[in-house]
């Protein structure tokens, strides 16, 4: 039963906090952004976009990198550091 308790209160206090301060609340209406939302309006690749993008790969560049060419200003897991030490084989955290 105290199982339960627990869960539920904490469930109901993370609530009223969330209302209380009016932020928007992702999920519930995915397919809209809600008014006032940030709107990137541009994506400039320039040079160095593309070599922080392109860091570890070394020409010629394989096809399968051309789904640069279309990426945009959102998220991609490619264009940040991922693991270290042995699985980091695009040499982000070693400086090399």
């Amino acid at each position: 039963m105290r199982r339960l308790i627990k869960p539920l209160v904490l469930g109901s206090l993370m609530t009223g906090t969330a209302m209380a301060e009016g932020y928007p609340v992702a999920g519930l209406t995915p397919s809209m952004r809600p008014d006032g939302a940030p709107v990137i309006t541009t994506m400039t690749k320039d040079a160095d976009w593309y070599a922080k993008a392109l860091t570890g790969v070394e020409p010629p560049y394989p096809a399968s990198l051309r789904f640069l060419e279309d990426q945009g200003a959102w998220h991609s897991p490619f264009l940040r550091p991922g693991m270290t030490g042995p699985y980091d084989i695009r040499h982000w955290h070693s400086g090399e």
